[in-house]
């Protein structure tokens, strides 16, 4: 399986000329019954290449998920050209097709009482036909697509047994079991958690990077799309698709037009959406390490500008020691508190009403915490 990943590098997958998949002036949408038809996108001109991971996004509504289908033929364009492998789409039998091309759809697979195996298995059928049996090639196709996706220890369970991730792997070894160059998804982290999420964006990148797959998925995770994508198609509002590297289209400022809404904009410099509120104030952070990282993004959360340098009348948190011995000192207008977690700092921050009293309490307690350190240290007790 994959002998042509085997023998290629990736360097030397990406200078092929040929793309797997095309288009040339590509219109998308619909005919609806007695009306004009209704156009999604237009003049869409756009190549994967083998090796490369691409991931489609957008606005909900945009037709990202009709694209999809129309590259599959699983609906017709409106206008203009689809090749695979520099030969027109619509020229290829429904087999020549399948042997090429595997496509992961949202639509529920209802797979009663199938093991792992027989529904991997359902994408041997470009090979053997529906009705015929499963030779030993097929078998050991089945095998190597479990073990691409890391399942190969489901084997034999029934899939009805599985977590969301685990039936989504399988799913994704079915269309792999086809042998495809081309692997499309449509949103395959729809329903996962966040780990679940990252570990299926991970499994489909090796797929393009370490096995020659040309890989394009749709998906709302922007994050995540941001850190892995070779390349990003941008599907806007007006009907219209820009390409390019993530990291170009959040310098060009096309990402954040895309998805900017009245109260919620795309931070450049993060890579974050963040809400659209007027500060609280600003704060000078000194930190270190995963202490400056967490506490400049609860700071953030809170409303709070946070900068390395300031006035004097702005706020001054300190963070002290590191992991579950971190602690946070607060200066604020001349009383100093301290804290044991970022909650009880954010509490401080937006209390108006601290006192001196509270300032002495801070520091006894401080005091007394640090005596109780130095007392176990040295093995004494009271």
């Amino acid at each position: 399986m994959d002998h042509f990943a085997a023998e290629k590098g990736r360097d030397d997958i990406f200078s092929l000329n040929t793309a797997l998949l095309s288009t040339k002036e590509l219109s998308i949408g619909y005919h609806p019954r007695g009306r004009f038809a209704l156009v999604l996108a237009k003049g869409l001109n756009l190549a994967i290449q083998p090796g490369e991971m691409v991931c489609l996004v957008g606005p909900n509504g945009v037709g990202k998920s009709t694209l999809l289908r129309t590259l599959t033929r699983l609906q017709q364009p409106l206008s203009g050209e689809i090749s695979l492998e520099g030969r027109p789409l619509k020229a290829y039998s429904d087999r020549q097709l399948a042997n090429i091309v595997s496509v992961v759809l949202t639509v529920p697979v209802q797979t009663g009482a199938m093991r792992v195996e027989e529904l991997v298995g359902l994408g041997r059928f470009p090979f053997t036909g529906m009705f015929s049996g499963l030779k030993p090639q097929d078998h050991q196709a089945i095998v190597e697509a479990l073990k691409l996706v890391g399942a190969l220890p489901l084997m034999g369970h029934f899939v009805y047994e599985l977590s969301d991730g685990e039936r989504q792997r399988i799913l994704i070894a079915r269309a792999l079991a086809q042998e495809p160059r081309l692997l499309i998804l449509d949103e395959p982290t729809a329903f996962l958690d966040v780990p679940g999420r990252v570990s299926v964006m991970s499994l489909l990148v090796g797929l393009a990077h370490e096995h020659g797959k040309g890989v394009l998925t749709s998906t709302h995770d922007l994050d995540l799309a941001l850190r892995i994508a070779d390349r990003v198609w941008l599907m806007g509002q007006e009907g219209s698709i820009v390409e390019g590297a993530p990291e170009d289209l959040v310098i060009s400022g096309r990402f954040g037009l895309a998805f900017d809404r009245p109260n919620v904009r795309f931070d450049e410099t993060s890579g974050d959406f963040r809400l659209n509120e007027q500060a609280s104030g600003s704060v000078i952070l000194r930190a270190e390490g995963l202490a400056w990282i967490w506490t400049k993004r609860a700071l953030n959360r809170a409303g709070f500008n946070v900068q390395e340098a300031g006035s004097s009348q702005d706020a001054l948190v300190t963070a002290v020691g590191q992991g579950k011995q971190t602690r946070w000192r607060l200066e604020k207008a001349g009383i100093i508190t301290e804290h044991e977690s970022i909650y009880s700092l954010l509490m401080a921050l937006n209390d108006n009403n601290l006192t001196a009293g509270e300032e002495q309490y801070s520091e006894q307690f401080a005091r007394e915490k640090d005596d109780r350190h130095d007392k176990n240290e040295h093995g004494h007790s009271d």
